[in-house]
């Protein structure tokens, strides 16, 4: 199969969009008619609550339930409205948190588990690998998935692949990759293993695209976490950094293959949805099913300062609520950045060399990237406008140098309360 080009077009602008913040109350004592002499409406099930104690993996204080951040004089306050049940706010270089809610709480990550599941198969697959599909490998699919149209019997590149994951969130993709790594209970003992690498210990993988599971839980600590390992992935950057691209369709015989658009389904990036694009999105994945409600991951860079946010299961409604909350967190960090002490750390794995500062890993095929001269030779590139100025400011060049925490292996919060 010829190598294809990716195109990749992304809008940026500046967001700061309110959402809501729900904060619990005491609740008045319920009066025994609405005034009409009719029984009072039944009130809804308390949301809820945080366990009182979670893992102390990046700092005692990450453990505790609730707000933390420690701010200094002259540091902007956190946004007041936001409902997520967990999120963080960390440096994606220094690992430094600077603020977080409930960062360990346990909790559905949907499908921003498909990053530990690209974190953990990406790497060992070459992305000019071609993969004729099978029935078999189309099989167990969970009932109203997102797919990407992946046909059996037809030929696609590991890289299509990828892109169907990341752009589409495809589950069908997934299944395929998870097949040509060994099977999906393969792959889930191999996303397990890595996660227990990385020092992700709230994770508990039970199905590689992340759809509902009983006991499939991530927190918005582990997916940032995560998110940092897979940046330091050229194709990793690539693919999620990627904001449309062509996808391979029906091919009759004797005629060239057709395509079809593919849109990634992170609003930041796109626009898509009504929300605006945030100002030097890179990624990283969205989520949304039944018991996980909305999740996000997402990577952005404002000068020299890189920021990961991660955003659980918001009260607010709607579709955007989600992204709206983590533009918020994202103009604060960078507003907070050098005004408050850090909350705790994104540990660094468990085999890491801590003696240095490392360096991003590079691409897992040596040579062209499929996307070829379009996708800036191999490095996904995200293209802003603001205000008429042109910048690049994602996939490839959001390189992450991790620089890991002083201390042995770089771990002061241990293990698993």
């Amino acid at each position: 199969m010829s190598a294809k080009k990716t195109a990749l077009t992304v809008l940026s602008a500046g967001l700061l969009v309110p959402a809501m913040l729900v904060v619990p109350a005491h609740a008045a004592p319920t009066p025994p008619s609405d005034g009409k002499g009719q029984p009072p409406k039944a009130q809804a099930p308390a949301a809820p609550a945080p366990p009182l104690s979670m893992s102390t993996v990046g700092g005692t204080l990450l453990g505790k339930p609730g707000v933390q951040v420690n701010p200094l004089p002259g540091a902007p306050a956190l946004p007041g409205d936001l409902t997520g049940r967990s999120w963080i706010v960390a440096d994606a270089e220094t690992g430094e948190v600077l603020a977080a809610n409930n960062a360990h709480w346990r909790l559905p990550p949907a499908s921003t588990m498909k990053m530990l599941f690209a974190d953990t198969v990406l790497p060992g697959l070459p992305k000019d690998r071609v993969h004729k599909v099978t029935e078999q490998e189309m099989s167990g699919i969970g009932a109203g998935s997102s797919l990407v149209g992946i046909k059996e019997d037809y030929e696609y590149t590991v890289h299509d692949l990828w892109l169907g994951v990341f752009l589409r969130s495809g589950n069908d993709a997934v299944h395929v990759l998870s097949a040509m790594n060994g099977g999906v209970e393969k792959t889930v003992k191999d996303m397990q293993a890595h996660a227990e690498e990385l020092q992700a210990l709230d994770t508990h993988v039970v199905s590689p695209d992340g759809y509902d599971a009983p006991e499939q839980v991530s927190s918005a600590y582990d997916l940032t976490l995560i998110a940092r390992s897979g940046l330091q992935k050229q194709d990793f950057r690539e693919y999620c950094g990627t904001a449309s691209a062509k996808f391979p369709g029906t091919q009759e015989p004797g005629k060239p293959r057709e395509f079809f658009e593919i849109q990634n389904t992170n609003r930041l990036m796109t626009g898509a949805g009504g929300i605006s694009p945030y100002k030097g999105i890179a990624g990283v994945k969205n989520g949304n099913t039944t018991m996980a409600g909305a999740t996000f991951t997402g990577a952005a860079q404002r000068g020299d300062k890189k920021l990961l946010v991660t955003v659980m299961n918001p009260s607010a409604g709607g579709a955007n609520s989600v992204y709206q909350e983590t533009a918020e967190l994202f103009d604060w960090g960078f507003a907070a950045a050098g005004k408050v002490r850090p909350v705790g750390e994104l540990v660094p794995p468990k085999s890491a060399d801590t003696s240095s500062l490392g360096s991003p890993a590079q691409s897992h095929e040596h040579g062209p990237s499929a996307a070829g001269e379009g996708a800036g030779g191999g490095v996904g590139t995200a293209l802003g406008v603001a205000g008429g100025v042109l910048a690049v400011v994602a996939g490839g060049a959001y390189a992450v140098n991790r620089r890991w925490p002083r201390g042995p292996r770089g771990r002061r919060g241990g293990q698993t309360s």
